[in-house]
């Protein structure tokens, strides 16, 4: 590995990791750097899956004062996360290779504009919460995780929505609970990975590297900058990339 692809899955591991744990959108950056170093499409989601269990361990690590007095709702969320992840774990596993890259221009540009959304649909969220049902809620966090699974990029602006609904939390608490979750789906499908799946591993160390400074950096960030300009630039971003990605694709 030449060190200009070294210097560049680090660059945007940090990127990731300070976007996923403040946007929910790490892959936006990761995916494109992997692939840019050559990896084809399904091997660069599975190794990034690999990669961004550091990310949750960081992000995990710089959010424990948001976690405290969450241990009930953890271990209340957690087996669905677990399950939640595993399937989508092993329905990327068997989608063949050129239809993934036919699916994930679309599958970026959903997240980007989720996440441009985001505002809107905590509020449509939180204004039929009083029609909301338990089942529901379940039903919600097991998708999210199925989705964080099999691609993941703003699989946490739904999982944070889901939980501002579900629980009496603040922003940070319920960004500290959605860091928490997402990473038991992303770990339990980068198991599946490691064992099934075409990890490139060469690139996961880098890479991982600068998830796990970029994911502890994230939530000390989040304290003290208001997200609103962050999320519109990257959300932007995430649809100029997906309309490269369905060039290339099609």
């Amino acid at each position: 590995m030449v060190i200009g692809t070294f210097l560049l899955l680090v660059g945007a591991g940090v990127a990731a990791g300070l976007a996923g744990s403040m946007a929910g959108l790490a892959s936006l950056f990761s995916y494109p750097a992997l692939l840019a170093a050559g990896i084809p499409a399904t091997a660069a989601n599975v190794t990034n899956t690999v990669a961004m269990t550091f990310s949750s361990l960081g992000s995990t690590a710089g959010s424990r004062p948001e976690l405290t007095g969450q241990g009930p709702a953890v271990r209340r969320f957690a087996l669905l996360a677990v399950l939640g992840g595993a399937t989508g774990a092993g329905l990327l596993l068997v989608t063949p290779d050129g239809l993934f890259v036919q699916i994930v221009p679309f599958l970026v540009a959903a997240a980007s504009l989720a996440l441009l959304l985001q505002p809107m649909i905590k509020s449509a969220m939180v204004t039929a919460s009083s029609h909301r049902t338990s089942p529901g809620v379940i039903a919600g966090i097991v998708a999210v995780s199925v989705y964080g699974g099999y691609f993941g990029a703003a699989a946490g602006v739904l999982m944070l929505a889901l939980l501002l609904v579900a629980l009496p939390v603040s922003l940070l608490q319920g960004n500290a609970l959605k860091n928490v979750l997402l990473g038991l789906a992303n770990g339990i499908a980068a198991v599946g990975f490691a064992v099934f799946g075409p990890v490139e591993w060469w690139a996961v160390l880098p890479l991982a590297a600068g998830l796990l400074v970029g994911g502890w950096t994230g939530p000390l960030l989040a304290r003290r900058l208001p997200g609103s300009a962050l999320r519109i630039a990257i959300a932007v971003a995430g649809m100029v990339l997906a309309v490269r990605l369905g060039l290339q694709a099609f």
